[in-house]
């Protein structure tokens, strides 16, 4: 019993983007739940504060996850995603070809349905799936992670939202030069969530096209060709492109790009929250105080143990599951919290302000502290 309950608590995420998926399938007011469950989120991860421990191991030393099951479950998300677009993209061919909301409801499969969708509706369909739609963030990182098949699963999942390059990027930009000014997905001290977007989003793909024209170069390869990574990963967007095109022309297309929009932002803040403002010397060791832990309940069991960054970028092919507790700095509050906090950055840079003063007096190696200092003038910090 202990060891499912421990694998079941993973589910909280999948549960929660089933919710949503169905949401915009039902229609009328349902359109909203994905909106819905984001603010519930953001109360009951404020709410419980306290900390956890990962899956741990059982009496023999074996991991209490079960590999089998979490892994089918992360393939399996992709589906899950694709249906998502292709909910949200039969709602835009409604409203596109003027089949209005009366209330009526149909059925299908045994589900009912409202038929027709209002533009407000639509909206309530787009944002919601843009937020879960980027929750598949946190199955295209930890498949990132490995080889292979898994690995091409993560790719295409990226891929729904535009950003098949972060699996790279990630993997061999991020994971060597975190806290470093060379590493786009570590956001300086003083930077704003919004601000963070485009110059993660853009730094990471604009890596991965450095690397790919260096790489061709080398093997004698144009940069023009279906080797180069850069190029395939866009062009495995191109379903998802052709999707919305064919579902309600640029409406589509708009609709598709303001989805994207939510959920690179949503990616963009999980980089800004797990760096923010940390400082690591170019060449130095990547130590755990190089990371900001999370391991609040509600992040650990939604994020699947994302927060534990400290003991990740130390065994970066460990399985989530698998994870421990290694006494890194940690803020105290959970990602749907401090998201919160982030989209209000004078509230956000405060409370920063106070933890990385902490972060400098009692972590910060005597090369690390001589940067801080000069960042914190920037970035109007005390220090």
């Amino acid at each position: 019993m202990k060891k499912f309950l421990i694998n079941a608590r993973y589910y909280l995420a999948p549960l929660l983007i089933f919710a949503s998926l169905f949401g915009v399938i039902a229609g009328g007011p349902w359109v909203w739940t994905g909106v819905f469950l984001l603010g519930v989120g953001i109360i009951v991860d404020t709410i419980t504060p306290a900390q956890t421990m990962g899956a741990g191991f059982d009496e023999n030393g074996d991991t209490n996850g079960n590999p089998t099951l979490l892994n089918i479950t992360m393939y399996a998300m992709l589906a899950v995603f694709v249906m998502i677009q292709i909910a949200i993209a039969w709602r835009i061919f409604q409203y596109v070809n003027g089949i209005e909301y009366t209330g009526a409801t149909a059925s299908f499969l045994g589900m009912t349905y409202y038929t027709g969708i209002t533009g407000a509706q639509l909206v309530g369909a787009v944002v919601s799936s843009g937020i879960f739609a980027g929750i598949g963030i946190i199955y295209g990182h930890e498949l990132a992670h490995t080889k292979g098949f898994s690995f091409l699963i993560a790719r295409w999942m990226m891929a729904l939202s535009g950003s098949a390059h972060f699996c790279y990027a990630h993997v061999y930009n991020h994971h060597l030069e975190l806290g470093c000014e060379n590493d786009p997905a570590t956001a300086p001290r003083g930077r704003s969530i919004y601000a963070h977007l485009p110059k993660s989003h853009f730094g990471q793909s604009k890596f991965l096209y450095t690397m790919e024209k260096q790489r061709l170069k080398r093997l004698g390869v144009p940069f023009l060709s279906w080797q180069n990574r850069w190029i395939r990963g866009y062009a495995m967007s191109l379903p998802t492109i052709a999707l919305f095109w064919y579902a309600g022309a640029w409406t589509g297309i708009a609709c598709m790009a303001l989805i994207w929009l939510i959920s690179n932002f949503e990616l963009e803040a999980l980089n800004y929250l797990e760096h923010y403002g940390l400082i690591r010397e170019t060449g130095s060791p990547i130590d755990y105080r190089h990371s900001w832990d999370n391991s609040t309940l509600f992040t650990s069991w939604f994020f699947i143990e994302i927060g534990r960054q400290a003991d990740h970028h130390d065994r970066g092919e460990t399985h989530f599951w698998e994870l421990d507790e290694v006494g890194a700095p940690n803020c105290g509050n959970g990602y749907f919290t401090l998201f919160a906090m982030a989209l209000i950055p004078p509230l956000f840079h405060k409370y920063m302000n106070e933890q990385l003063a902490k972060w400098d007096e009692e972590e910060a190696s005597e090369g690390e502290l001589k940067i801080a200092g000069e960042m914190n003038k920037i970035a109007g910090y005390t220090g």
